[in-house]
């Protein structure tokens, strides 16, 4: 039985858990300190309430996007989460093949446990975008875009929230650092480029090699000159991950980025941070829609989707709902996750008299205290 065929999202938390060792879970579940500010994504959402308009033709529906010129099916893209070998041994093919499957783009963490290609082979024609945590050696940069192009990935997102980690509790308590174990390298561990700065090869010195990528991506120096040298890099639409203020948006677009991506990193980076919600609107209204805008953070439901797109969202990201699907029963059951996210989508969207997702906009909603 399927995830979302027992309703909550929360069975599905408490399933995964019930699977996973508590470093695995906590991994995933966790986030920084008190853990307010993932609270605090979840409930943005409760702060709105959907107003219904009714005698409306609700006959055909369409939940179709275009972002960058390609048309998804579904207003929403799976997020990139890294180290996917911790939850299931298929690692990041799982949920590559049930996006491919279902036509829903995916994005491919830098943090990968599989190499690139491998995903890229995987889904075939399926959407796939690139997530970049830039790394400091600009050639090692200009390598991983160089592999994402020859890869088919038809988008770059640039992760800024995450240049160091965050204070991450549940993390600590269990002494769990994946990458020393090279999970989460297969992109670095298969790179020319980085391959030829280590002493070793990586399969020879595997903690050596960890360390040294973890080096890398913990690049405190970056900044908005490291991001106009990525802009030069590569032809492909770049989006920045990480925003929440409409002041960095604005600079973001002045560098060259053709998507944002309001994030807080799921609430793993700054405990106390604004909800992801909460910052869309002031985003959305200095953008202009003169880019998309893409939310990340707290999406569980269907009414979720609707409700950021109604403030301006082009798109949203799916995160740990799919995690946890992957970790009890792999690619099946993502697609399951999926398939009833689509069906709740397109359901909530017709109750709520609207027929199209061009048809949410800010009236769709009431904000209460």
């Amino acid at each position: 039985m399927s995830i979302f065929q027992r309703c909550t999202y929360s069975f599905g938390e408490n399933r995964a858990k019930n699977v996973l060792a508590a470093g695995p879970f906590g991994y995933v579940c966790g986030a920084a300190g008190a853990g307010d500010t993932h609270r605090g994504n979840i409930e943005a959402f409760q702060h709105y309430r959907i107003r219904p308009r009714v005698c409306c033709d609700i006959t055909k529906r369409d939940l179709s996007v275009s972002i960058f010129g390609t048309r998804f099916p579904v207003p929403f893209l799976l997020a990139p989460i890294g180290v996917n070998t911790i939850l299931h041994p298929d690692g990041e093919l799982g949920p590559a093949r049930a996006a491919a499957k279902l036509g829903v783009p995916y994005i491919l963490s830098n943090v990968s446990s599989v190499p690139m290609e491998k995903v890229a082979e995987a889904m075939g024609d399926g959407i796939r975008w690139f997530q970049l945590y830039p790394p400091k050696d600009q050639e090692l940069t200009k390598s991983f875009l160089k592999r994402a192009e020859d890869s088919g990935f038809k988008a770059i997102v640039v992760t800024v929230d995450s240049t160091i980690l965050g204070w991450r509790e549940t993390d600590l308590q269990n002494a769990y650092l994946p990458f020393l174990t090279g999970q989460g390298m297969g992109i670095y561990f298969t790179d020319p480029v980085f391959c030829s700065k280590l002493r070793e090869a990586p399969h020879n010195n595997v903690k050596e090699a960890a360390l040294k990528a973890l080096e890398e991506g913990n690049n405190t120096c970056f900044t908005w000159k490291e991001l106009a040298f990525i802009r030069e890099q590569t032809r492909l639409p770049l989006l920045i991950k990480g925003t929440t203020h409409p002041d960095d948006a604005l600079l973001a677009m002045e560098h060259g980025v053709d998507g944002i991506i309001v994030s807080n990193h799921g609430g793993r980076q700054l405990d106390g941070a604004v909800a992801t919600l909460e910052a869309l609107p002031a985003i959305v209204e200095s953008i202009q829609g003169k880019i998309p805008i893409i939310m990340d953070g707290g999406i569980r439901r269907g009414a979720d989707i609707l409700k950021a797109i109604a403030l301006g969202a082009a798109a949203v990201l799916i995160g740990r709902p799919y995690a946890y699907a992957l970790a009890v029963a792999g690619k099946s059951e993502v697609e399951e996750v999926i398939k009833h996210l689509i069906a709740e989508t397109e359901l909530q969207l017709a109750i709520s008299g609207r027929s199209s997702k061009n048809d949410v906009n800010p009236s769709l909603l009431m904000k209460v205290k």
